[in-house]
Parts: structure tokens; sequence; C-alpha cells
């Protein structure tokens, strides 16, 4: 028979649910880094999968885990740091997609915040069902060379015409079409938010 140990166990801890996180949240007066001032509202954003990674990573919601869900074929990655914002809910069933320009990737679980500049429509379609999968586009509050990027129209026309290749490609690993619907603003990208947030 086992003696008892004299010493209490030790608490139980785990890493909060990050799809339960505040979608947004304000800078705090700490930070030295990015352009916002103390007390802007900023996008809180978790990253699933980063920039130049050939892994897709997702946040699996019944284990409360990151988990590996797919492997991009060689010379195919991540053009830039990908996640999703908290409490919303997509078309898709998922929380809403973000993609995040930032200088160096982040990693797996990663909260940032983050400028909201636009918005990059689409639908994609399988087993000849549409479903739209809108991603939002921000800027990383600790960006230096995004640091000017203030609207998707900032963008070159080149890398938003790469971004629609990527996911082209992506979908098509999957069995999927992927359709590029239309490249809109802030205000569109509220408006998105605001509906994804009354379905989650």
């Amino acid at each position: 028979m086992s003696k008892k140990s004299k010493f209490p166990p030790p608490p139980k801890t785990s890493l909060a649910d990050p799809t339960k996180l505040k979608p947004f949240t304000e800078k705090s007066a700490e930070s030295t880094t990015g352009t916002a001032k103390a007390g802007d509202k900023l996008l809180q954003v978790i990253i699933e999968t980063p920039k130049g990674c050939r892994n897709k990573y997702s946040f699996d919601d019944e284990q409360k885990i990151f988990v590996l869900k797919a492997a991009l074929p060689a010379g195919m990655v991540f053009p830039y740091d990908f996640g999703f914002l908290p409490r919303t809910l997509a078309d898709d069933g998922d929380p809403i997609d973000v993609l995040v320009l930032m200088d160096e990737p982040a990693f797996p679980g990663c909260a940032l915040m983050a400028r909201l500049i636009g918005v990059i429509e689409g639908e994609q379609t399988a087993n000849k069902k549409i479903t739209r999968n809108d991603r939002l586009v921000a800027v990383a509050e600790t960006a230096h060379m995004w640091a000017n990027t203030k609207s998707i129209k900032d963008l070159p026309k080149k890398a938003l015409k790469e971004i629609e290749e990527f996911f082209v490609n992506y979908h098509k690993l999957q069995g999927k079409k992927y359709k590029l619907l239309a490249v809109k603003g802030e205000k569109t990208a509220l408006d998105l938010i605001a509906k994804a947030r009354k379905k989650a």
C-alpha cells in the first residue's frame, strides 16, 4: 500500500481555449511597438499556421489542442500567417479566417493584435455545394514592413493575385473549387465580423 504524499497535488492548469477569447482587445499602455496608440481597439487573432509553413495546423475544438491537419506538397507554403477570429462563426462552420501580414512568422496558438484592413470575399464549391469562405486581412500591430499599409487597397495587385492563386490551388488539393468574388475594405469586413459574432 502506497503512502499518501505530504505535499498537496499540483493545481490543474491548462491553456485557455482560444475560441473563447475576445475577438477585439485594446492596446495596453505598456506596449512600445506598433503604430496604434494605447487604448486603441484591435483584432485579437489566433494564429494556426505560420507563414512559410507546409504543414496546415488547426485548432481542434473537441480536444482543445492544435492538430496537424494536412501537409502541402513540396514547393507550396502558406504565403502569410493564417489564423482565426475568436467568438465568430463563418458560413463554413468555423471561426472567420484571418490572413495576417507581419514581419516574422508566429507559431500555432499565438494570440496577437492586428489592424483590420479589409476582406477577401470568396466561395468554395465541394460536392456541388457552394459555401462562402471569406478571409479577413489584417496587419500585425508589431509589423514594421507593413506599418504604412492602412487599407487593403495599399496591397500590390500582384500580392492579391498570388493570395488568390494560393487559395485556388489549396482548395484544389482538397477536391474543392475556390473562386475569388471581391476584395473589399474595412467597413465590409467589420459588417462580416458583426454577423459572424451573432452566429457564434
